[in-house]
């Protein structure tokens, strides 16, 4: 596909084929070798103009960033897309953008940071009725304030998130509502309160 797209000059679709490429390798774990597509793929879309791509491109590229620990530059990628999903109006990934500048603040323990950008990007995905959306944010939120001791306030942001992901079935639906459990079970041991007497999810 890549050599035909080359042959025939079709430069928007060879720029596609490389980010998927580089999708691929990030999927195994080979960061260096998603990034160089990933960048091969942003040189050629600058030329078609192609702001969506790009747009994805930088999200990308953060990713790789922020998974090999290089932390400002994720944020200066997430940035750059956020910008050009403002620009396109496109507000699942402005909301996008937000979260995964809060993940990589969090992964840093850049706590105050993270939730200011996760509360953005909360509150983009409830104006546009994204429920996934919300829940993403929500979920990151939940995290913050656990490992910064505000239990009750994760598990009440968590609790929504469980419901959401019984609605649509999501993958970590057990995981979260273990989490939930253990949430509930330290709170309770606060109050002086036997875990059994809580609600249950």
């Amino acid at each position: 596909m890549l050599e035909l797209q080359k042959i025939l000059g079709d430069e928007k679709g060879i720029g596609t084929t490389l980010g998927n490429l580089g999708n691929l390798r990030a999927d195994a774990g080979e960061w260096d070798r998603a990034k160089a597509y990933y960048l091969e793929a942003l040189d050629l879309m600058s030329k078609t103009y192609d702001e969506a791509g790009k747009a994805v491109l930088f999200s990308d590229l953060g990713l790789v960033a922020r998974e090999t620990k290089e932390f400002e530059q994720a944020i200066g990628y997430y940035e750059q897309s956020l910008v050009l999903m403002r620009r396109l109006g496109n507000q699942g990934g402005v909301a996008d953008a937000w979260r995964m500048i809060g993940r990589t603040f969090l992964m840093q323990q850049r706590y105050d940071d993270a939730i200011a950008c996760c509360q953005t990007s909360q509150s983009i995905a409830e104006r546009s009725r994204d429920e996934l959306r919300t829940g993403g944010a929500r979920y990151l939120l939940a995290q913050c304030y656990e490992e910064t001791g505000k239990l009750r306030e994760a598990a009440d942001l968590l609790e929504l998130v469980v419901r959401m992901d019984r609605k649509y079935q999501l993958p970590k639906l057990e995981e979260n509502i273990q989490r939930l459990a253990a949430l509930r079970a330290s709170l309770a041991g606060q109050d002086g309160v036997p875990p059994h007497r809580k609600t249950h999810v």
